[in-house]
């Protein structure tokens, strides 16, 4: 069943605006926008390349990506304990292009809830069809720039103008897939629509888990709104609350729940219904918020809102979790040096030394080239590179083979562990572990 909701008007929708509008234009222009020579946002699957707000993350970093990910859902479960579903109203995709980019698109062509109700059960006639077909070419020119937009994330926002600029047989295969992207698009927004919130997305349903009564939610204040009357009824003013029960909220949800019957898993907390019972609150006389960012005990208990045990581990662990990959990044290294046993012996003795021939490939993270010398750090010998120079070119990679000699005299296991220092420009940058093996010591 499709809902009608009023075209929603107030200080908390002009600032969801705000939001959305910010998020779309980051959305449309984050794939061309480059930090330093990297791009701002890139997750090139294919070249194992990824790039988030201008820092390179290759398959090696993969621990700060999976910590990443999983920092970002104890933020979301920190703030649906505390906030409720702030994410849901504010700054999820589904909600944003929905109710910021194609409702209002409806709203243009269609006007407000009761009319488009009115305008959907009339006739066929020519300006019907004409609004109409106006309204869905609006929809698939959307769903097409938002489906050629995606693939800029894993190809690159130039790539991507290239293939859209040139012919579809070129790239046969972007093309299908942004033809299949841009139609799953358009079926949502233009029928799906609230049913992805209420049906496929798993988060409302984390709600029991998530909430308890000190959590703050879009909320009805049933102790100041109850008993309801309507707007005209004047026996026994005192005995009725502030709630006249005009439905208004009701027409404004875009999930076309009561808010009044509490807190429900439908609920995206859109703030509709806030700003729509302001405005009939200030008609009739009523102070405001009599529908409000609260938690149950605030309203049942008339006090503030309170940081809960609950929610001060949840920060905890976000702070512990954003410490960790804070000191791990700054930790990380400009190059990713790899040192492996050649085949073939694994020792030689040359001149009362043990020598050890090793395989080095250092991976250059930067941009700009690298002058990489290798030096032996501990136990006491000697280490010579006799490949080519370890020189990389900016984003690049670069093999040679080294050896180590170490006095047989010295040798008291037949495996040890040598550390290696990797230097560009005279500064340690990196030090590195293998094993050297010997005779076997008697």
């Amino acid at each position: 069943m499709l809902v009608y909701p009023l075209k929603p008007r107030g200080r908390l929708t002009a600032a969801r605006t705000v939001v959305a509008d910010f998020l779309l234009v980051f959305f449309l222009v984050a794939p061309f926008l480059k930090i330093g020579g990297n791009p701002l946002l890139l997750f090139d699957i294919a070249n194992r390349q990824f790039f988030i707000f201008g820092f390179e993350f290759r398959p090696q970093d993969f621990y700060l990506l999976v910590l990443g990910v999983i920092t970002l859902f104890v933020f979301i479960i920190l703030f649906t304990a505390v906030f409720g579903r702030l994410f849901c109203g504010w700054v999820c995709p589904q909600t944003v292009l929905l109710e910021m980019l194609f409702r209002k698109v409806e709203f243009f062509f269609e006007g407000s809830g009761p009319r488009q109700r009115r305008f959907n059960n009339a006739p066929l006639t020519a300006g019907k069809l004409f609004r109409k077909t106006l309204k869905h070419a609006s929809f698939i020119l959307l769903a097409l720039l938002i489906a050629n937009t995606l693939p800029a994330y894993v190809i690159g926002g130039r790539r991507m103008l290239e293939y859209v600029s040139g012919p579809p047989t070129a790239h046969f295969s972007l093309f299908i897939f942004t033809l299949i992207l841009s139609g799953a698009i358009y079926g949502t927004y233009a029928r799906f629509r609230e049913q992805v919130c209420t049906l496929v997305c798993p988060y409302g349903r984390l709600q029991s888990v998530l909430l308890d009564n000190n959590s703050i939610v879009v909320a009805y204040d049933f102790k100041r709104g109850e008993p309801r009357r309507k707007l005209g009824v004047t026996d026994e003013p005192a005995a009725h609350g502030d709630c006249i029960d005009c439905s208004a909220c009701v027409l404004a949800c875009p999930t076309g729940i009561d808010i009044r019957n509490g807190t429900q898993l439908e609920c995206v907390n859109c703030t509709a219904c806030i700003d729509v019972c302001n405005s009939v609150m200030d008609r009739t006389g009523r102070p405001r918020k009599l529908i409000r960012y609260a938690s149950f005990a605030g309203i049942t208990q008339g006090t503030t809102w309170r940081f809960t045990l609950r929610a001060g581990l949840y920060t905890v662990v976000l702070l512990v979790l954003l410490t960790v990959i804070t000191l791990l990044a700054a930790g990380r290294s400009v190059v990713e040096t790899t040192v492996l046993h050649t085949t073939g012996p694994l020792y030689q003795e040359v001149e009362g030394n043990i020598r050890n021939l090793y395989l080095v490939k250092v991976l250059n993270k930067t941009h700009d080239a690298a002058e990489v010398t290798l030096r032996l750090q501990s136990p006491e010998g000697e280490l010579r590179v006799v490949g080519p120079a370890l020189a990389p070119a900016g984003r690049g990679s670069a093999e040679s083979v080294f050896y180590i000699d170490l006095p047989k005299a010295r040798l008291f296991s037949s495996s040890i562990i040598v550390k290696i220092d990797v230097l560009i420009a005279g500064e340690v940058v990196e030090t590195v572990q293998t094993t050297f093996s010997s005779p076997q010591v008697r």
